[in-house]
């Protein structure tokens, strides 16, 4: 049977894997439908921000009249939560995130155009024959969550890749819930070597974020920023002195203080921004006493795949926070650190008003260290970070809320309602047995940079071999000669 793959697959690094695998297979593989850049059928990202870009069979919603293809999906069961999922990851595009921003002003505007894209994206799938879908990354970005949706409603065989935060590797799997999901037992491959108690390299933290530092100050690209939003956004304000001097003011305030590392205006300005680090800026001058019991919770940065396409409904981190609560042992505090990432998306009003309302609930200073809280806390808790991943190298317990690549690892533990914390505080397991369960999990993965992000972190890179190394395996996942990493 000829494979005829949907294939989400942006720009020349990953349209490289596709254009290799079909060529590989000799005939095996056809691409009945591309999502990427210009050159692909359709134009993925400006189906993210509902712009106007022609792909090689013109937009996808040109010409396009309602048929009832995406009944599959509509029926489903799961219909609700993958609609909600989606509208969520839309929303990273809106007009207070983004100068490139959508037009999507409410609840009911983002319902029709997710009604309307699964609809164009069924017919086309039904169109072009489509029998498999291929996605070299987790879909987390709105438009590949509704691909992904639909392919898997409408029956297609789905393989999904993934990076790993280990040099060269990555992940596959054919439900984003499966994540994780994997069997250790009567595996012979060789352990994974981990030091106890050391911290795993992650390239895209800095060291500086777990320090002391001298505050900040407001500097030329962060008013280039402001004068951007005036200009875009609200052009009508650049006549009124009193208010670009006010918020000025108000901007050079928020960096004298933070942490010089803490550039809140570097990439994006908008008044959103500046109600949420004057929020932020309340907590960074206040005594934490660590010498009693407390769960510290590091909130991931958002929008992000973490929370967005792997946490389900904990991608609600307030949520998560909450249930903790729930459970809190007489005594007890949450911990929670803000991610040195985050802006002001999913942290507006309403989201410190509910972590104020929840008791036992401490907010602490951006430069301090995580690893120092990770020590002397009871455990960790999170949605999937990696910082459950750096607890339990140091022996120490870790609650998850979510679909997280190392949730079936000793150490680790799912949350459950009712659940006993002074027993998960107490708990303890065999640092070999970690290390044999993660030498097997990493037995599993395949080879290969799919990320260019991540070539930064890989020694004795050959593209060539590269693209073929990839391109091979994927035509193996998609045949099913080459087993996934993860599976129910």
């Amino acid at each position: 049977m000829t494979i005829r793959l949907l294939c989400d697959a942006r720009g020349k690094h990953r349209k490289a894997f596709m254009d290799r695998l079909v060529e590989m297979s000799n005939g095996e593989v056809e691409i009945a439908l591309h999502f990427g850049d210009r050159d692909a059928d359709f134009h993925a990202p400006c189906l993210q921000r509902m712009e106007v870009r022609d792909g090689k069979m013109g937009h996808l919603m040109k010409d396009h009249v309602v048929k009832g293809a995406n009944f599959e999906l509509l029926g489903s069961d799961e219909f609700r939560r993958m609609m909600e999922t989606a509208v969520d990851q839309f929303h990273r595009t809106g007009p207070a995130y983004q100068y490139r921003s959508h037009d999507l002003n409410n609840l009911q505007d983002y319902l029709d155009y997710y009604h309307i894209l699964t609809d164009a994206v069924a017919q086309q799938i039904a169109d072009s024959g489509a029998t498999h879908a291929l996605f070299y990354n987790v879909p987390h970005l709105g438009y590949d969550t509704v691909l992904y949706q639909v392919a898997k409603a409408m029956g297609l065989k789905t393989i999904v890749l993934c990076q790993t935060i280990f040099p060269s590797l990555y992940f596959s799997v054919e439900k984003i819930e499966d994540l994780g999901d994997f069997e250790a037992a009567g595996s012979d491959a060789p352990p994974m070597e981990i030091e106890k108690g050391s911290k795993p390299h992650l390239f895209y933290m800095d060291d500086r974020w777990q320090k002391e530092s001298t505050r900040g100050k407001l500097n030329r690209k962060a008013v280039g920023n402001f004068i951007t939003y005036m200009l875009r956004k609200d052009p009508a304000k650049l006549l009124n002195p009193a208010y670009i001097v006010r918020t000025l003011k108000r901007m050079k305030a928020i960096y004298g203080a933070l942490p010089d590392w803490r550039d809140p205006f570097a990439k994006f300005f908008h008044e959103s921004e500046l109600a949420y680090f004057e929020h932020l800026a309340q907590y960074e001058n206040q005594d934490i006493d660590l010498s009693g019991k407390f769960i510290y919770v590091p909130l991931h940065n958002q929008p992000e795949m973490s929370t967005s396409a792997l946490g389900g409904p904990w991608r609600d981190q307030v949520l998560m926070i909450e249930a903790l609560a729930r459970h809190l042992p007489d005594g007890w505090e949450i911990l929670v650190k803000e991610n040195p990432r985050q802006g002001a998306y999913a942290r507006g009003p309403l989201f410190w008003h509910r972590l104020n309302r929840i008791k036992g609930v401490k907010f602490v200073p951006s430069d301090l260290s995580t690893h120092e809280l990770s020590d002397r806390a009871q455990f960790v808790a999170t949605v999937t970070g990696t910082a459950a991943w750096e607890a339990v190298r140091k022996g120490r317990p870790a609650v998850i809320f979510g679909n997280a690549w190392y949730k079936r690892l000793p150490g680790i533990h799912r949350f459950e309602e009712g659940m006993d914390f002074e027993a998960v505080a107490a708990s303890t397991f065999d640092h070999d047995q970690l290390c044999k369960e993660a030498g097997a999990l990493l037995a599993r993965c395949h080879h290969g940079v799919i990320e260019q992000v991540y070539l930064e972190n890989t020694e004795s890179y050959d593209a060539e071999e590269n693209l073929e190394e990839v391109a091979r395996t994927t035509l193996g996942l998609l045949k099913g000669d080459v087993p996934l990493t993860f599976h129910k």
